[in-house]
């Protein structure tokens, strides 16, 4: 490393606030494995089992960025995305799934996702994936969770 340089797993925000990242997954093993990545990069971690949980925090508590599977029960990913994207300030969507179909990444593209990742995660390219969709420099979020 470098001296001088932060490592780079530790992301500061221009208030050396830990980016706030929301984890919606239906599955507890893959959020805690989620949330337990995230952490030793210096993310803060709100998981979320049920996307009306999720809908019903954001309004108060927005994370910097989400990561959002797609396949879970009503509301699926694909309805807490267009929940999102009719937000006034909607916050970056990593979709994640276990599922690819023909069709689905242009779907989500098309309702405002960053980015979409398939199951099982590479861990660069879900950190690549995240710095990509929450610069350091973005606006922070009105609270933490």
């Amino acid at each position: 490393m470098t001296e001088g340089r932060a490592p780079r797993h530790c992301h500061r925000g221009m208030t050396d606030r830990k980016k706030v990242i929301a984890v919606l997954d239906d599955e507890a093993k893959m959020r805690l494995a989620l949330a337990r990545l995230l952490k030793t990069y210096g993310y803060d971690v709100a998981p979320f089992e049920s996307g009306d949980d999720f809908l019903k925090a954001v309004h108060s508590d927005r994370p910097d960025c989400m990561l959002l599977d797609l396949h879970m029960p009503r509301p699926t990913g694909f309805d807490v995305l267009a929940s999102i994207s009719s937000m006034h300030n909607p916050m970056p969507v990593i979709v994640i799934t276990g599922h690819d179909e023909p069709g689905y990444a242009e779907r989500v593209r098309g309702l405002g996702a960053a980015d979409y990742l398939l199951k099982p995660l590479d861990e660069s390219v879900l950190i690549d994936a995240i710095q990509r969709a929450c610069p350091d420099g973005s606006l922070p979020s009105n609270q933490k969770f």
